[in-house]
């Protein structure tokens, strides 16, 4: 299953005071590696954005009128998202806002336990201290220099980057099938891109046996 990181802004806080979603970004990735595969949208809130949510994301109603509005783009969403795997940080506020609007438009609702909360895995792991984005960002030393104001998209990748050290699994690597081929003769392979071929060189029996007795005599222990 593909995952999805996912993140929308808004006109304000409160779907209950009806504000609306003004931005919404999703990166489809494969076992953490993008896949290349974006959606990103403006959208016409068709309501007034909130000086509180201006300062945040800096999207002003002046950009947004003409904007295509949220029923104009949820089909295309939704297919987006079909059997992947959302992963989402502060999911219950993102979930909230686009059920809001998916109702709007009686399109079936999102199930926040089909979501991984990025934010409910970091309070788990770090009890008692902030844990917003830019917070863990600052704790794994990633870089948020482009970060002036919040944007859905940069920050679906810096959610990527946070929840790959969240979780503790390596930054994922290039397959290195795709830059090296075998060659026919039985010395090896054919280096296609140099700097991601390695040659695994093993010792011979001779020196394994040369370096147990080194071992030995520096270390004066018992070695089998």
């Amino acid at each position: 299953m593909n995952e999805v990181f996912l993140d929308t802004e808004t006109t304000g806080l409160s779907v209950q005071e009806d504000h609306r979603i003004v931005e919404i970004a999703c990166i489809e990735t494969k076992d953490l590696i993008p896949t290349k595969k974006k959606f990103h949208k403006l959208i016409n809130p068709e309501r007034k954005v909130e000086e509180g949510a201006l300062k945040i994301h800096g999207h002003t109603n002046e950009m947004l009128k003409e904007k295509k509005k949220f029923k104009d783009i949820a089909n295309e969403f939704l297919q987006f998202i079909e059997g992947k795997k959302l992963i989402i940080h502060n999911a219950s506020f993102d979930i909230s806002f686009l059920n809001h609007e998916l109702k709007k438009i009686n399109k079936k609702t999102l199930n926040i336990k089909d979501v991984v909360d990025s934010l409910e895995i970091a309070r788990i792991k770090y009890p008692g201290v902030s844990n917003s984005l830019d917070n863990l960002c600052k704790r794994f030393s990633i870089d948020l220099s482009k970060r002036t104001k919040h944007n859905a998209l940069l920050d679906c990748e810096l959610l990527r980057e946070v929840y790959i050290n969240l979780t503790e699994q390596k930054e994922p690597s290039l397959n290195l099938k795709e830059h090296i081929s075998f060659g026919d003769d039985a010395k090896g392979f054919k280096k296609i891109r140099k700097e991601y071929a390695k040659i695994i060189i093993k010792p011979s029996n001779e020196e394994i046996s040369h370096h147990k007795i080194f071992l030995r005599k520096e270390f004066k222990k018992n070695y089998f």
